[in-house]
């Protein structure tokens, strides 16, 4: 069999914030609905214990107030270069996925000039004129939707190596006054990616997309807070939250099945699901679409390792971020060998959705 050009991830690297936010953080905020009207019939206590229920989420991560995303994405890139025992000057690429840019403590105005992938050059004093940088913006998708725009490059002869990131710093974007402002996370993840020849298909095998926007758009929008005297013109993350699990979990299954036959695989051959951390019974619910359109009622134990009970949501940055801990032995009860086959899985804002199917 000749040989062709797959991409390999040979590095990976994360930055976990230091503050750990568990859920009594919220004791003392003042909830309103999204029709701007106080929530009166609950206790704060209440609101935090449904909260968990649905979500599974007991803590979350903020970054220091000194810090902002480029910073964290960063210290991640350094992290997976080091893990790879590469020169960050052998770079030909860096890719940052993210949604807002720095957003200094206490403003929630957005800065994205120049690129983050600009800043994160600048901050590791990568010298390297050839390393190109750009940033993707595609809503939690934006690492995934980073390592198909790198699969790209590498098989095009574009580059050899590169970083893809993803990083989000949602703590500073979120409205204080909406039960949502719960579920958002800080962090960052990265992997450092090459091509490699091998006439057995290695790394990146396939990936299925789709953006559905007509009708979906407006399911993850930036406005104003709940809060009707909130004195300040700021806008905020918001989320139809019961639309968006529906459509997630009616329309991701496909999208991983399509990825896993583009493959030429089946479902029992995948070893590992990594899939964006958003609500832990939302990716279950996922899950179990996946299994339904094989004809299939359980999932292999320990198929899908979670980190959002801990971590939160960190939009980009948790699929890098999950597999970095899985990668490192840093989640207890799982780990990937190699020949395994995995899914790197994300779905988020526009809507877009991505399923990468990944050999070790």
């Amino acid at each position: 069999m000749a040989k062709q050009i797959y991409t390999r991830i040979i590095g990976t690297g994360s930055t976990l914030p230091s503050q750990i936010i568990k859920n009594t953080h919220f004791l003392k905020n003042e909830f309103y609905t999204p029709s701007k009207k106080k929530i009166e019939d609950k206790s704060n206590e209440e609101i935090i214990q449904k909260f968990q229920e649905i979500t599974n989420i007991e803590e979350r991560r903020y970054i220091a107030d000194d810090l902002v995303t480029s910073d964290i994405a960063a210290m991640a890139v350094e992290d997976a270069c080091k893990s790879a025992g590469i020169s960050m000057e052998s770079l030909d690429f860096i890719i940052v996925g993210h949604n807002f840019g720095d957003i200094l403590h206490g403003n929630v105005r957005t800065d994205v000039l120049p690129s983050l992938a600009n800043k994160v050059k600048m901050k590791l004093h990568i010298k390297n004129p050839t390393c190109i940088c750009h940033d993707v913006v595609s809503g939690c998708p934006g690492w995934t939707q980073g390592m198909i725009t790198a699969d790209a490059y590498i098989k095009s002869g574009f580059g050899k190596r590169g970083v893809v990131v993803g990083a989000d710093v949602l703590s500073r974007i979120s409205d204080p006054h909406d039960r949502d402002s719960m579920i958002y996370a800080d962090g960052a993840g990265a992997t450092v990616v090459e091509a490699i020849e091998s006439e057995e298909p290695v790394g990146i095998l396939s990936h299925s997309s789709r953006s559905d926007s007509v009708k979906y758009a407006n399911l993850l929008t930036l406005g104003e807070s709940d809060n009707p005297d909130y004195e300040s013109d700021e806008l905020f993350i918001k989320m139809s939250g019961h639309k968006l699990y529906v459509y997630a979990i009616t329309t991701v299954p496909g999208v991983v099945k399509d990825s896993i036959e583009k493959a030429g695989l089946e479902l029992e051959d995948i070893k590992k699901i990594f899939i964006h951390q958003a609500n832990e019974k939302m990716d279950e619910a996922i899950l179990s679409g996946v299994l339904k359109l094989y004809g299939k009622k359980e999932a292999p134990e320990g198929i899908m390792p979670m980190s959002i009970r801990e971590l939160g949501n960190s939009s980009t940055a948790t699929v890098p971020t999950l597999l970095d801990l899985v990668l490192k032995g840093k989640m207890e009860g799982h780990e990937v060998n190699e020949g395994d086959y995995t899914i790197l899985c994300s779905v988020g804002a526009g809507m877009n959705i991505n399923s990468i199917v990944y050999k070790w």
